[in-house]
């Protein structure tokens, strides 16, 4: 049985992504074989009529891209095996506070979106989170003419944040005539409607030298609106379970059971839906509809604060967004003009706004942290008289809020402008032909973050805490809130607030951030072949960059607090309830006021010698790159790349290699983050002591140092099988001084125990002035990351009578992936095939494609090895180790992982018009259920929509 599961897990990957051959896109490998005069090639900065990349490279051209039928070109790139980790519209639907909501940005080896650089026709694009990640909803999609995908680092060519490798889009700057699309779809469960409208244009004029393209869009999708309390899955999606983990103490796990179950019908006792009595001689009593107390059902196997089974009808982990719901409008033009033959310039505008809405929780959860008072009128006489009964005055309560309505919304709206002037063109100098691109561009992105139906917590604990007013009335207790507005408010039981209490508590301005987000960047490149050696033409590309990045957040007095940088005003007036001067006041979504910059100095050299061109040794070319960075807040840095190939005699045989050092510079975010301050303890020396814990960024932080390695073999189109191609590239990354942010008790025992002095600059722990002693908790050079594995590509071409067979297969297979959190007492963890993240054991994607003049018809396969909830977990069920906190004990350690089928067709009506359909996700399968991460289920690795219908009509004259 072991062997047999090995095999799957092992063998039958590879040999599915080698044998289900499958297409996506160009003829890549054929392209090099073609003869062309000239190539700009992705993973280098050398424009070479001979240059062959040692990076590996995928590339999709606009034909991939309408295959895949997708309302968002995103969509249809992070399908690739080694995009892994992207954020979509499915991530982060649980969030109010993160800003990411409806952000779509990739991801590359599962390094995260802030380590892949994603450029438009190989230009930087303004980011549009304080992150500096791009939106890729926010590009003209329309005039795309293809996208490459560098799996690799290529810091020495492109700059910092390029770890992880680059996703290049390449517009159509020579599009004539007129095409658009337009496409309608919803989902099996009559949710996530979408429609999608694009046009563009182009033309030539004086004697084609002016060349203008125009294109805009506008997409709408309307997403996945929470399911309800209970088991009531979202849309009615049956596959949701209530699924937890309910972990035991490590103290308890000596009578060798597991330390952590994994519960179906988990029910936190802690709450129930319109509230229960949680502690002391009345727990267990919980109230109902119009405030009638019933005996709660606690249900079985209750482990800490989840049982298994009994009243689930307050149980609200589903009540969150599957999918965010995404408006896009994108308007785009290029002018350019031919200098001669030989020059252009140009000039180009992006506008863009995209608009999402979320729902991130269902009620608003408070778990056994109330303390009621016996006297409040709106008790039921019953628990009045059970309270004297028993001589208590309060009881512990916790509550979810249900009868509250409407539902937590979150408003991110994102407007982009960017400005791009710039030329192009070729000289000769020196006796050679130089090729050069320059150009400035201004980009800025305003982020508008607004929560709506949340409340305000001193407002919601002044409203709770009611009184007997004069007259039979019911009045606060608290006078100052009183004299501010204060209507009381009944949470026992299925009682609807009245309008006059909801308003208070949830008032109609909620909590908003402002953030605008500025780059400014100059660049020069040039390149060209003025020397020969032995093998051939030299290439070399060199160029100067400057980059300057900005931004600045506000949020409202009641998050902020009232500062001279959110003063309180008509639409949040001051009130004596909210009291703390940093703010905190919103139940989530408290943004804080940041501000910061830094500006990027940057220049490079690099260079390709050919060294073999025989017949009988074949040809082989070495890559060197070198670039020198100023950041003006990180300092100088250098990165570099070396890497060769070789095409060996054998035909179509090729072998290449590439080493890289790479890196990513602190962002805005980390960088310049508003301070946050709370009170904590921490322990210091054996003595418990009261401190500030201030949140805030880090000015000091240091670059992250990346060493990339890379090995690959390409077969290409062979002369025994012409429209063969394989290859395998092996990955070796190793990330250091990864930025992170630890706890304050960490960060003390780094300082007394490790005796890092960056840690012990942070805190003051032995003053004797009261209320002044602080940890400083920030961002800090602390870890490191380290991931092994390899791509397989496959694909195959073939004429059969008066159709093409297309077969393409890609996969991306984690050996490992170890995390090393750099804290004392931790050990490294692996994340290779855990499917609760983004690195899973395999991905694989499939694709078989016939297509005639006249139709086409393609099958899809999306593949995902079964997984584990950690590697680091022992399962077992009895006769466990005693857990420990490296190495807990589990009932259960394994998620399934996923096999989907997409089916498209097209059919062409007329020569100008073709008509499409495609559907998602054809068989409708499920997600595995992804407990104790914040969302029922994984969207880094699942579907969660389900059974997807698009159809549509392109056209073009």
């Amino acid at each position: 049985m072991n062997s047999e599961k090995q095999f799957k897990r092992k063998l039958l990957p590879a040999c599915m992504a080698l044998a289900t051959l499958t297409v996506f896109s160009v003829q890549a490998y054929a392209a090099e074989e073609e003869a062309v005069t000239e190539v700009t090639v992705t993973g280098s900065r050398i424009v070479s009529s001979s240059f062959t990349q040692p990076t590996p490279t995928t590339s999709m051209t606009v034909e991939d891209i309408q295959k895949s039928a997708q309302p968002n070109v995103f969509t249809a790139i992070a399908q690739l095996p080694s995009l892994q980790g992207s954020a979509s519209t499915q991530a982060m639907t649980y969030s109010t506070s993160s800003g990411l909501q409806g952000l779509s940005s990739f991801g590359l080896r599962g390094l995260g979106t802030i380590r892949t650089l994603t450029l438009l026709d190989g230009q930087r694009v303004v980011g549009a989170n304080v992150t500096g990640v791009t939106d890729v909803s926010q590009f003209p999609q329309l005039l795309i003419k293809s996208v490459d995908v560098v799996t690799g680092g290529a810091s020495a060519s492109y700059g910092s944040d390029a770890v992880g490798g680059v996703v290049n889009f390449i517009t159509d700057k020579r599009f004539e005539g007129v095409k658009g699309n337009i496409q309608a779809g919803q989902s099996t469960y009559a949710d996530n409607e979408g429609v999608l409208g694009q046009i563009a244009w182009g033309g030539n004029f004086m004697d084609d030298r002016l060349h203008i393209q125009l294109s805009g869009e506008h997409g709408k999708e309307d997403g996945i609106p929470p399911g309800d309390f209970g088991l009531e899955g979202p849309g009615g999606r049956d596959w949701y379970t209530g699924a937890e983990f309910a972990s035991r103490q490590l103290s308890e796990t000596t009578d060798g059971k597991p330390q952590r179950y994994l519960i179906d019908r988990a029910q936190n006792n802690q709450y129930a839906k319109y509230g229960l009595i949680t502690g002391g001689p009345l727990k267990g009593i919980a109230f109902g509809e119009n405030g009638e107390p019933y005996q709660f059902q606690y249900g079985k196997n209750c482990i800490a604060n989840l049982c298994e089974g009994g009243d689930l009808s307050g149980l609200n982990s589903g009540g969150k967004s599957l999918a965010s719901a995404i408006e896009r409008t994108v308007g785009y033009a290029r002018i350019g003009f031919d200098l001669d033959e030989n020059n252009e310039i140009y000039a180009t505008i992006n506008k863009a706004r995209v608009a999402s809405v979320n729902y991130p929780i269902l009620g608003a959860a408070k778990n056994a942290n109330l303390t009621m008072k016996c006297d409040n009128p709106y008790l039921p006489a019953s628990i009045k008289a059970a309270c004297a009964a028993n001589n208590i005055t309060q009881f512990q309560y916790g509550t979810v809020n249900a009868q509250i309505e409407p539902r937590q919304n979150v408003h991110p709206v994102r407007e982009q402008e960017r400005f791009v002037v710039g030329a192009d063109g070729k000289f000769n100098a020196f006796g050679t032909e130089w090729s050069y691109d320059t150009y400035y561009q201004y980009g800025r992105n305003v982020t508008d973050l607004k929560v709506h139906d949340i409340m305000l917590n001193n407002r919601y604990n002044a409203a709770i805490d009611a009184i007997q007013g004069p007259n039979g009335t019911i009045v606060c207790r608290n006078p100052a809130a009183q004299a501010s507005g204060c209507v009381p408010m009944n949470i026992f039981g299925n009682v609807a607030p009245s309008a006059a209490s909801y308003a208070y508590v949830f008032p109609e301005n909620g909590p908003h951030q402002h953030s605008p987000q500025m780059q400014n960047v100059a660049s020069f490149n040039i390149s060209g072949e003025p020397f020969s050696s032995w093998a051939g033409p030299i290439a070399v590309a060199a160029g100067l960059e400057y980059r300057k990045e900005e931004y600045i957040v506000t949020g409202d007095p009641y998050g902020n607090g009232n500062r001279p940088e959110s003063p309180n005003n008509a639409q949040y007036p001051a009130d004596p309830v909210l009291t703390n001067p940093i703010g905190n006041h919103w139940f989530a979504g408290n943004y804080h006021w940041a501000k910061g910059e830094f500006d990027v100095k940057e220049a490079y050299l690099e260079a390709n010698l050919p060294v073999i061109d025989s017949d009988t040794m074949g040809e082989a070319n070495i890559n060197m790159a070198i670039r020198g960075t100023d950041y003006s807040t990180a300092g100088n840095v250098d990165t570099w790349k070396l890497g060769a190939t070789w095409k060996t005699p054998v035909s179509g045989l090729r072998f290449r290699a590439v080493t890289s050092k790479d890196v990513r510079a602190p962002n805005l975010s980390e960088l310049f983050a508003a301070e946050v301050v709370i009170n904590n303890t921490v322990n210091y020396k054996g003595t418990n002591i009261t401190v500030q814990q201030r949140t805030v960024g880090n000015p000091d932080l240091r670059v992250e140092d990346a060493r990339n390695q890379e090995f690959g073999i390409v077969l290409a189109q062979p002369d025994w099988a012409p429209g063969l191609n394989l290859s395998i590239d092996y990955f070796d990354i190793k990330v250091d001084d990864v930025i992170g942010t630890i706890g304050a008790q960490q960060e003390v025992d780094l300082c007394v125990d490790a005796g890092n002095q960056d840690m012990c600059k942070a805190m003051l722990l032995t003053s004797t002035v009261p209320n002044t002693n602080y940890v400083r908790l920030q961002p800090f050079n602390l870890a490191s990351w380290h991931t092994k594995g390899y791509d397989i590509e496959a694909s195959y071409r073939m004429t059969i009578g008066d159709g093409t067979l297309t077969l393409r297969a890609l996969g991306t297979h984690n050996i490992s992936f170890m995390v090393d959190s750099g804290l004392p007492n931790t050990i490294p963890t692996d994340s290779a095939g855990v499917n609760i993240g983004s690195t899973p054991d395999w991905k694989v994607m499939a694709v078989q494609s016939w297509d005639t003049d006249k139709w086409g018809v393609s099958l899809t396969e999306h593949w995902v090895s079964d997984g584990v909830y950690s590697n680091e977990v022992i399962e077992c069920q009895t006769n466990c180790p005693v857990a420990t906190v490296t190495h807990p004990t589990a009932n259960v350690n394994h998620m399934d992982g996923t096999l989907r089928f997409d089916l498209g067709a097209n059919y062409k009506f007329t020569d100008n018009l073709t008509g499409y359909a495609k559907i998602d996700n054809l068989l409708n399968k499920d997600p595995a259920v992804s407990p104790g991460t914040g969302t029922v289920a994984n969207p880094m690795i699942y579907d969660l929509i389900g059974r997807m219908y698009r159809v549509g009509l392109r056209f073009q004259f």
